[in-house]
């Protein structure tokens, strides 16, 4: 080849693999039915397909959690790298925070701090892959789930939720499922599309149905005590001297900052199972070549989680509930929308949509990208969470957008309904 010229072949090329792994994603449905809003429409666009509250007024974070991350710049402490697996005074006070709610007490060594829980996930599943392992997910749930274990090689299967029971676990269902090659099961409690909260002796049937396949449990956690309904808040790790728990979590939701980018990864195992299997060194490991948390929101997060005063936490719940309520009730009222149970948790309910009763809608995402272009409301179709012709909707907006969102549904479903 001749200074200038070109190889008779170019000898790189895109991972496929990635193109593959996210070709269904929360985010990626969500741009996509960003592109069908019309230019044109100069109402406020209505954001009911992702859970992130914090740019409406009421749901903005406290003030202590905001002079708590001014503190820690101002007092260049943290200017410079941290530990892979956090700084001592983080870890610490996770391990605090979460031990209120144990039997036991947690250690700073049981803590990994993490860039959110996006990235707790992500050192789990790849811990976890290993050739011809595979591991349980929810059907519906949390699509991000299935992208990183797709990425990393491990397989996935899907076990139910039961919305004629609360969205409980179908037991039966992850029995029948696990083979001598599962490692684990995922559970989204409070439920990351459904907005229902796992009972205490439903938890305790799952960590014993666990324990009898022998594989771990991994709790995803990311909405810990944003419950309003009759069933309180249960860590997975209360059952942790059953079967080892690794919980996930962040102050994303329950301090509402999600773009601040602070979780951990937490080992609930009082036995010592994780370090004998050797997860926690798989985990060291893979922290040890990843990327760390911003150092400052990492030294703020011990004040973060000690001074936040019980208040706010009350008054973002008691928002919550009332949202849900709404959200709940205008749903009764569109004939082709049924919302089988009541949200209790969390910031989502799932809505079945009939189509029987509509012309013109071939499917959940037809639903949605017609909805973004005739009303400026966003909703997210149920095939992106596992649930073909259904819906996900978020309440957590201002309760007036909430109002003004239904009012649109209302009216779209009335137009496309199918004529008596």
């Amino acid at each position: 080849m001749e200074n200038g010229g070109s190889p008779k072949e170019w000898r790189f090329g895109g991972n496929k693999g990635l193109t593959h792994a996210s070709a269904v994603t929360v985010r990626g449905v969500i741009n996509k039915l960003m592109e069908k809003l019309n230019a044109d429409d100069t109402r406020p666009v209505i954001p009911l397909a992702q859970g992130d509250p914090s740019a409406f007024p009421s749901f903005r974070t406290t003030t202590f959690a905001e002079d708590a991350v001014c503190a820690a710049v101002r007092s260049a402490n943290f200017n410079g790298y941290s530990s892979t697996v956090g700084i001592p005074s983080g870890r610490r006070a996770v391990a605090e925070y979460l031990s209120k709610d144990l039997p036991y007490k947690l250690s700073a060594d049981d803590v990994f701090l993490t860039i959110g829980c996006t990235q707790a996930l992500e050192t789990v599943i790849t811990v976890l892959a290993r050739p011809g392992a595979n591991i349980l997910l929810p059907r519906p749930g949390f699509p991000y789930y299935e992208a990183r274990a797709g990425f990393s090689g491990l397989e996935f299967r899907h076990f139910d939720l039961l919305p004629e029971k609360d969205w409980e676990v179908d037991l039966a269902g992850v029995e029948a499922l696990s083979d001598e090659n599962t490692v684990a099961m995922v559970i989204i409690n409070p439920g990351n599309p459904c907005g229902n909260v796992f009972k205490y002796q439903h938890l305790k049937k799952v960590a014993e149905t666990a324990k009898k396949l022998g594989i771990l449990v991994i709790s995803d956690e990311v909405y810990d005590h944003l419950t309003f309904g009759s069933s309180p808040f249960v860590p997975m790790g209360v059952f942790g001297s059953i079967v080892p728990v690794i919980t996930l979590g962040s102050i994303s939701k329950r301090w509402v900052v999600p773009g601040w980018r602070l979780g951990w990864l937490v080992t609930n195992d009082p036995d010592g199972i994780l370090m004998k299997q050797g997860i926690v060194d798989s985990i060291k490991g893979y922290v040890d070549i990843t990327s760390d948390p911003v150092t400052f929101m990492q030294g703020a997060l011990a004040q973060i989680l000690e001074d936040t005063p019980s208040d706010f936490f009350e008054g973002i719940v008691s928002l919550l509930k009332e949202c849900a309520e709404t959200c709940y009730e205008r749903t009764s009222e569109i004939p082709c929308l049924t919302c089988p149970c009541k949200p209790e948790g969390s910031m989502f309910a799932m809505v079945k949509l009939n189509l029987s009763l509509l012309e013109g809608i071939e499917d959940d995402l037809d639903f949605c990208c017609k909805l973004a272009k005739e009303e400026s409301v966003l909703i997210l179709p149920g095939f992106a969470v596992g649930l073909k012709n259904w819906l996900r909707l978020t309440f957590a907006i201002e309760p007036s957008s909430l109002d003004d969102g239904f009012q649109r549904i209302n009216a779209f479903s009335k137009r496309h309904a199918k004529k008596q």
